[in-house]
């Protein structure tokens, strides 16, 4: 089984991914986490040193490789990823189940404040202009997480809350 979680930054892919992943016994690959390992440098310096257009034609090529050499898995995509190159066909094409893992932006907001600096979008923002930044990202980005198979409401909801509602989807 291969299973897919796209969401907005901060909306809990990895958190619920790897929890997920081990109940389900699968591996977890966090799709930020494999880029850095295979370029030996964090997004953050990917993103300073050669943009976003470089990062995201490496992101569509890994999340590629990633989808056609595992045969089970469960990815954690970055909050962009479902968003350029195609990808979001590609995670459909090449997945069994693609979750949506959907926040309201005051949600989103309240958790980004706390880890801007390991965001590269939204590092340099004050914290007054982060919910008009993510209100207009999440409404470009939604079109996108919304063609995924399964829509998770993930509001007030706690990791072991939302890995039960997935499993009841998935089994």
């Amino acid at each position: 089984m291969k299973v897919v979680l796209v969401g907005y930054m901060a909306s809990g892919k990895s958190s619920v991914g790897k929890q997920l992943a081990q109940e389900l016994g699968l591996e977890f690959v966090d799709l930020d986490e494999y880029i850095e390992a295979q370029q030996q440098k964090s997004i953050k310096e990917i993103f300073k040193d050669k943009g976003e257009i470089f990062f995201r034609k490496l992101e569509h090529k890994m999340l590629l490789k990633i989808l056609t050499e595992k045969e089970t898995l469960l990815l954690s995509t970055g909050g962009g990823t479902p968003c350029y190159s195609n990808n979001m066909d590609t995670i459909l094409e090449h997945s069994d189940q693609s979750i949506y893992l959907q926040l309201p932006v005051s949600a989103l907001v309240e958790r980004i404040k706390g880890e801007k600096d390991q965001r590269p979008l939204v590092r340099d923002l004050k914290d007054g202009e982060l919910a008009e930044f993510v209100g207009k990202h999440l409404f470009e980005r939604r079109p996108f997480y919304s063609k995924s198979k399964f829509i998770l409401d993930c509001y007030n909801k706690s990791i072991a809350e939302l890995v039960e509602e997935v499993k009841q989807e998935l089994l």
